[in-house]
């Protein structure tokens, strides 16, 4: 286990200079918050131009630059390009121990352009939108670093403070090809938040996931002259899919598994000589994703075989599932609890329930408030994050806050509305707070630290981290 404090010295300080030491604690989040308050508006300014910039994976290329230049700006040495990714970068502050890691995402989804208004309005017919609030995270994370790194810059704290620029989140998996380089190994605690539609810490973690491609070649002929002489590759996609979806009868309940046909043919006149669809597999461990991933290629051969084509199945990029940290989140719920609720206006009060009539959703309103801290949790919701590859390199804090009304579908243009408007707002500015006051916390506190790091040791004893990615830099995906 990394030790960088002298524990021993810290627990036989005297009561008085302990509560000397809590006092000073409390000052030092109270200069945090204030310096977040005075951050709101550009803040704010810089949420909705990534919103309006709406760049997917590894296509954020002024997304990404207004983050970096604005940690230029505050005093941050930023490294860009870094793991093969144009649009990825770190901001670092201070130097020496701890050193705390802090999360930034900026990756918009495609076909959810949308205005911010609770009915459905189409701002560019099939463009992107922010479907996932990542426009929201990036900045809050920031803003939170740039809080800490003025007590840094004033003395008040000592250490080293490291924001990671970390695209294409919903594709790809930056982090994951982050971390393949050794871009977190020496870390002490890493940090990370997500948009979501209630404020708590994340217990038990996302879906380990393979992301791939399979593709059919064939031969085209004419479909009504001389079908005979083709072989179609859109035979043997069908055929493939068919077998997909006779294979979730048997799997576990906890197994998800989608796709979309990205190359069907082109005319109908035309027997295809190819077809291709992105499929995704997804579990609650990764190495029952691998399996499933091996199953899937024998698949695969199989359809190629019955419909005489080639077939060929491509890993674009894995996904651990996460562990997450209970001591850590102990730390980040306190200061949830210390925030208190979320409070929200009449007008977006009403913006929430006329987006949730629009959606058709049955919950009213938005909930603002700190849920309850479960560490018994178990049960692993779906949805997957290259977060998780992070969290089996060194431990590292998750936890959510309300950007959108109660039930809103995530990945839908109801969160592109809420997420470019005053509710969204409100939770990225919550977030840098909930980091702010916890990076005070880990820089403060060496038994914090050692207590979050003995938990860690113990749940990846015996465990060696290795990247489940292709070979060479990441793809770069079309707009």
């Amino acid at each position: 286990m990394r030790k960088f404090f002298c524990l021993a010295a810290f627990l036989i300080l005297p009561t008085s200079t302990l509560l000397a030491q809590v006092a000073d604690t409390d000052e030092l989040k109270t200069t945090v918050l204030a310096s977040i308050d005075e951050q709101y508006e550009p803040l704010v300014q810089a949420s909705d131009a990534i919103w309006s910039f709406a760049e997917t994976a590894l296509n954020e290329s002024r997304s990404a630059e207004l983050l970096a230049n604005y940690a230029e700006e505050q005093g941050f040495r930023v490294e860009r390009g870094i793991a093969g990714m144009p649009t990825a970068f770190i901001a670092s502050y201070g130097e020496g121990r701890p050193i705390i890691g802090i999360m930034g995402e900026y990756d918009a989804l495609p076909r959810l352009s949308q205005a911010a208004e609770p009915q459905r309005n189409t701002l560019i017919a099939d463009a992107p939108g922010q479907g996932c609030g990542h426009n929201l995270y990036g900045v809050a994370s920031l803003g939170a670093a740039t809080a800490i790194k003025q007590l840094i810059d004033d003395g008040k704290l000592q250490g080293t403070l490291r924001y990671y620029g970390t695209p294409a989140e919903e594709s790809i998996g930056g982090k994951t090809y982050m971390a393949r380089d050794g871009l977190f190994d020496d870390l002490d605690v890493a940090l990370a938040w997500h948009p979501g539609d209630e404020t708590k810490v994340d217990i038990t973690g996302g879906q380990a996931m393979v992301e791939t491609s399979v593709e059919f070649a064939g031969t085209a002929s004419h479909a009504a002259f001389d079908p005979w002489n083709g072989r179609s590759a859109l035979d043997g996609l069908e055929l493939f899919t068919h077998s997909l979806n006779l294979l979730r009868e048997h799997v576990q309940p906890s197994v998800r598994i989608h796709y979309s046909y990205i190359d069907g043919g082109g005319a109908p006149n035309v027997v295809p000589a190819t077809a291709s669809a992105a499929v995704w597999i997804r579990d609650s461990e990764i190495e029952n994703v691998i399996h499933l991933f091996e199953r899937m290629k024998t698949m695969a051969e199989g359809a190629a075989m019955a419909a005489n084509v080639e077939a060929s199945v491509r890993l674009i990029a894995g996904t651990y599932n996460a562990i997450n940290n209970k001591e850590a989140a102990k730390v980040v719920h306190a200061n949830m609890r210390r925030l208190g609720p979320i409070q929200y206006s009449d007008a977006e009060t009403t913006f929430a329930r006329e987006l949730q009539e629009a959606m058709g959703i049955l919950a009213a309103g938005i909930d603002g408030s700190v849920q309850d801290l479960d560490l018994e949790a178990t049960e692993v919701k779906g949805g997957s994050t290259d977060v998780a590859d992070v969290s089996w390199i060194v431990p590292t804090i998750d936890f959510n806050v309300v950007t959108a009304p109660t039930d809103i579908p995530w990945h839908s243009w109801g969160v592109v509305a809420s997420s470019g408007m005053s509710i969204g707002h409100k939770g990225m500015h919550y977030a840098a707070k909930v980091f702010g006051m916890t990076m005070v916390d880990l820089f403060t506190s060496a038994e914090t630290i050692e207590a979050i790091q003995a938990e860690f040791e113990e749940a990846t004893s015996g465990f060696e981290y290795r990247a489940y990615l292709p070979d060479g830099p990441p793809p770069v995906p079309t707009q």
